[in-house]
């Protein structure tokens, strides 16, 4: 997991460790996209502490199967609203605060 601070947006951004530099593919085309560690992170975090990161971020970005049945199990995520990148589930939460 990382945390980016944007001006005012806390950006998260978690994905299950095994995918860490993999190419995964978009669409049907020949393009892919890097699960980087410099966006996603190195640090391994404890659920809690990835409970608490998504609560108070104000844009995250979750990409794995384990880090998003966490959200779901969490209640911060709905089951139906995780999409697949390159057939990973993938999912986007932002927070609107006036």
């Amino acid at each position: 997991m990382r945390v980016h601070r944007v001006r005012r947006e806390v950006v998260v951004a978690a994905c299950d460790a095994e995918l860490l530099g993999r190419e995964l593919p978009l669409g049907s085309g020949v393009q892919t996209v890097k699960v980087s560690p410099q966006f996603y992170g190195e640090r391994r975090v404890p659920r809690e502490e990835l409970v608490w990161a998504i609560q108070h971020g104000t844009i995250v970005n979750l990409l794995g199967s384990r880090v998003c049945q966490i959200a779901q199990e969490a209640g911060l995520l709905a089951a139906d609203h995780t999409g697949l990148l390159g057939g990973v589930p993938h999912a986007e939460i932002v927070s609107f605060h006036p």
